[in-house]
């Protein structure tokens, strides 16, 4: 099975069983979870399982996505390890327990999926007897290959319990694993070998609320279930292959990076580690962003930008010179836009976002290799890289070890890899410490506030300002000195430097001194409304009390100015179009583009949506001014000024005007007039949740850029259909459509009529046997579904015959085996798995699986298919005499 209809699988498998099929939520969880990224499919059902809101359905299913930030430096360097995942599961909320989740998963997998049972193994919590009766007595499995477990290993690891490592809903959980063969490692079960042995479900017994550190408080009000099946490692079993990069969810995406590179996955270990990094991070990466995670400094935000970087370092180590991420994504959204809608909704802003981080970061990986040059120039050859210098191109230019190593290698240089360790270690120490020292370097920013005495902001008037280094703060508290490569916040008596607020982003750019640089990164609000400038020293040092000179980055903010200005016109837009209702409830201005948040119960449809756009864009070529004051908030609220949805205002508000029709309270930047706007090209609208909907749009150069780009493909799209006029392209489009549509109607009646004479066929071939009636063929060019559909259709055929027994066969990735009995069959004491064993050993497989009725088998030895078929005969006949 290819990934999404494993996925498919499941869900209708679950739905047929009375569960609600519910959409994946976001991989930003909410905020009771604890979490900074969902990494589980229960994550969104957690109030439902602590009782605190009630589920409006009492089971449910879905294909979860699931983000584990703990994985990325192993991703590439072993067979299994992703960030991003898919987890489908089925819950109950106080419905079903126990037996009912182990019987579903055991038919699933053996039934559904085809898997031998004979190459299962179950873990059970230790003290879980009910867990393994529901396995013995319910579903018949062997006492022998179930283990029990602990809930905890010696390290503190979970076993067999289960939490969000979080406070929150936990329980005791009882795994399914899949014997992978000999060639993976050794006999014994998941005790002996996990890499043999592979887990691909977790059934967790969701009973109990435990504490931060697993400690159990209380049982929860009802007991549930809660399971969770990597769809990766179902699809590394099911696709028979090494690892999940092997599989159709990563393939296509190997292949963009081996077309790129001009690579091939398999030839070289180092090379494969960078391909799978590539791969791997550029599908989490998409879904990062789809789910509107930002690239930052910190928080998930710090996670993306990470991970982009890794991405573009490691293209770059594959000789990749240009962009990569664009037909990355591209494949992503294709492959499962289907699923996960959102990919195609979102598919131009991903763009967007990945490619500026991008391209920003080519610079600085620019910088890392002029910084490596420096340190390389002068050593001899089979003289020793510093690790320090390697540390600060992993650090402060996203330089991963490995490229550092290959291009030492190149110069016949060794790298001091154990300092480099050393000082990854003591960050890592630190990243822990972070939050232990978070009130100490709050009380240093606050006391470096106080030490200042005030701060003057002249951002609204001029793009930079001499001033001074008015307060200094590392990662460890007050600084009088910065050396170079020290992330830094910087306090500046008069500043140019706008802080994020209103949902404008805040403004980066640079701080000189004689003495040294630092580049800024980000400007957030400090206490007393202190504008705090982040960053870090690139050159030189920086003191405290130097002459500095700060300037902000001018395209980026001219970029922005514009973006916070269409903001205003479209809020205007939606309420003059929608009414008063459609107000602002959130926003995010950056250059170039923005994202708009405002409260309304529809979505606005195609021609709404386009008239909206109209409208704002003939708003803006008026060319109206755009004035801004500060006045009291009676007077602003009695001129109509309208206030920001979670905004705190004081009793002097400023406030910022369009013409005669736009007024709010505002504290951002703006163009002066609306003509220096250019054009608003909304991207999308779409729902974030009851009576909430968002609009995404880019601004000036950035929309015009993407007005082309549509342009173009019409064009193509025209060309491709023979239309001599773009304005024939659709008139074009639905006569092939419907073209097609008959096509395939005639192919499907010809189908239909093809697998009937198929069935008249092998129904003939059918012979007595013991009292009996068999038929036994080989079926050339059908997949297993297929086999499987053909045998139910001529059982049931055959059924009014009396005792019958119908074995398929097929070269279908090895060889596959299918036994379909009668009832009265079944009744005479014959089962489809004992029929199937003796064939199922002569193709190199084990024993088939399934009900009495129904039985599937497998194994590599495709030439024995043929030998295997002929012992079937002489098998029914020895089941019947036995039973006689």
């Amino acid at each position: 099975m290819d990934g999404n209809t494993i996925r498919e699988t499941f869900l209708r498998f679950f739905a047929e069983r009375g569960h609600r099929r519910v959409p994946s939520s976001s991989l930003i969880p909410p905020p009771e979870s604890g979490l900074l990224l969902a990494n589980a499919g229960m994550n969104q059902f957690i109030p439902y399982f602590l009782g605190q809101a009630e589920p409006p359905y009492a089971r449910a299913t879905s294909a979860q996505k699931c983000f584990r930030a703990n994985d990325i430096e192993n991703v590439g360097h072993t067979a299994r390890h992703m960030t991003f995942f898919e987890m489908l599961g089925n819950f109950s909320f106080g419905d079903y327990f126990k037996a009912e989740a182990i019987a579903w998963a055991y038919e699933l997998i053996t039934e559904g999926y085809g898997i031998d049972p004979e190459r299962l193994w179950a873990t059970v919590y230790r003290e879980d007897d009910e867990a393994e009766r529901a396995w013995v007595d319910g579903v018949g499995f062997p006492i022998e290959r179930i283990v029990r477990r602990d809930r905890f290993d010696p390290q503190g690891e979970s076993l067999n319990y289960w939490w969000t490592h979080a406070a929150g809903p936990a329980g005791p959980d009882s795994e399914i694993f899949v014997d992978r063969g000999p060639k993976y490692g050794p006999e014994g079960g998941p005790d002996v070998d996990e890499e043999r042995f592979v887990e691909i479900w977790n059934l967790v017994f969701m009973q109990e609320e435990v504490d931060g550190d697993a400690n159990i408080i209380h049982p929860l009000p009802s007991k549930n279930i809660d399971t969770g099946s990597g769809l990766e490692r179902v699809a590394t079993v099911l696709q028979d292959v090494d690892n999940a990069f092997e599989t159709d969810l990563f393939r296509p995406l190997l292949e963009v990076a081996e077309s790129l590179s001009g690579r091939s996955h398999g030839v070289d270990a180092s090379t494969d580690v960078s391909l799978k990094v590539v791969a791997e991070h550029a599908r989490a990466t998409t879904f990062l962003i789809a789910d509107g995670v930002q690239p930052s400094n910190e928080g998930r935000g710090y996670i993306l930008r990470r991970m982009l970087r890794r991405v573009v370092s490691h293209a770059r180590r594959l000789g990749i010179e240009g962009g990569v991420l664009h037909p990355l994504i591209a494949v992503v959204v294709a492959q499962m836009g289907e699923a996960y809608p959102e990919l195609v909704e979102n598919r131009a802003y991903i763009e967007s976002v990945a490619e500026a981080e991008e391209e920003r970061f080519g610079g600085t990986l620019r910088q890392g290799m002029a910084l490596f040059e420096d340190a390389a120039g002068s050593l001899e050859q089979g003289g020793r890289f510093p690790g320090e210098t390697a540390f600060r191109l992993h650090d402060t230019h996203g330089v991963p070890l490995e490229l550092t190593s290959e291009l030492a290698q190149e110069r016949g240089l060794d790298v001091d890899v154990d300092t480099f360790q050393e000082l990854l270690e003591d960050q890592r120490r630190r990243a822990k410490e972070a939050v232990k020292r978070q009130d100490m370097t709050g009380d240093a920013l606050g006391e470096a506030v106080a030490r200042m005495s005030g701060q003057e902001f002249v951002g609204y008037q001029r793009l930079d300002a001499d001033t001074t280094i008015g307060g200094l703060i590392g990662p460890d508290g007050l600084l009088d000195v910065a050396p170079e490569g020290t992330q830094v916040r910087v306090l500046l008596p008069v500043t140019p430097f706008y802080a994020e607020g209103g949902g404008q982003i805040g403004d980066r750019g640079e701080i000189r001194t004689a003495g040294g640089r630092v580049r800024v990164t980000d400007t957030q609000p400090g206490p007393g409304g202190v504008h705090v400038h982040s960053g870090i020293v690139e050159s030189g040092e920086v003191r405290m009390g130097d002459e500095a000179l700060a300037e902000v980055d001018r395209e980026a903010r001219e970029a922005t100015a514009r973006s916070h200005t269409a903001t205003h016109v479209v809020h205007w837009t939606l309420r003059h179009l929608l009414g008063d209702h459609a107000r602002q409830a959130g926003s995010l201005v950056a250059p170039g583009r923005l994202r708009f948040d405002f409260s309304h119960h529809s979505p606005l449809g195609r021609d709404r949506l386009e008239e909206a756009e109209y409208t704002a864009n003939s708003k803006l070529a008026d060319d109206d001014a755009v004035r801004a004051y500060e006045t009291t908030m009676d007077y602003a609220r009695s001129q109509g000024a309208t206030a920001l949805f979670g905004e705190k205002y004081g009793d002097i508000v400023r406030v910022v005007e369009i013409g005669d029709y736009s007024r709010e309270l505002c504290g951002g930047t703006h163009v002066p007039h609306t003509g220096r706007v250019a054009v608003v090209r909304v991207l999308h609208e779409a729902s974030i949740g009851s009576g909430m909907r968002r609009i995404e749009a880019l601004v000036g150069p950035d929309a015009l850029r993407q007005i082309n780009a549509e342009h173009r493909l019409l064009e193509e799209v025209a060309q491709a259909l023979g239309a001599g006029d773009a304005d024939q392209a659709p008139e074009r489009a639905r006569r092939a459509v419907d073209r097609i549509k008959q096509l395939e109607s005639e192919l499907g009646k010809l189908r239909r009529g093809d697998r009937a004479a198929v069935v008249d066929g092998l129904a003939a071939k059918a012979e007595p046997v013991g009292g009996a009636t068999l038929l036994v063929s080989a079926v050339p060019g059908e997949d297993v579904n297929g086999v499987r559909e053909l045998a139910l259709v001529l059982r049931d055929g055959m059924e009014r015959q009396g005792p019958a027994a119908v074995v398929l066969g097929t070269a279908d990735d090895g060889a596959k085996l299918v036994a379909a009995l009668t009832t009265s069959l079944v009744e005479r004491g014959v089962t489809a798995k004992a029929l199937l064993e003796p064939a199922a050993r002569a193709i190199g497989g084990g024993a088939g699986g399934g009900k009495p009725h129904l039985a599937i088998a497998g194994g590599r030895n495709a030439d024995a298919l043929d030998q295997a078929l002929g012992t079937v005969p002489a098998r029914l006949a020895e089941l019947l005499g036995a039973s006689s």
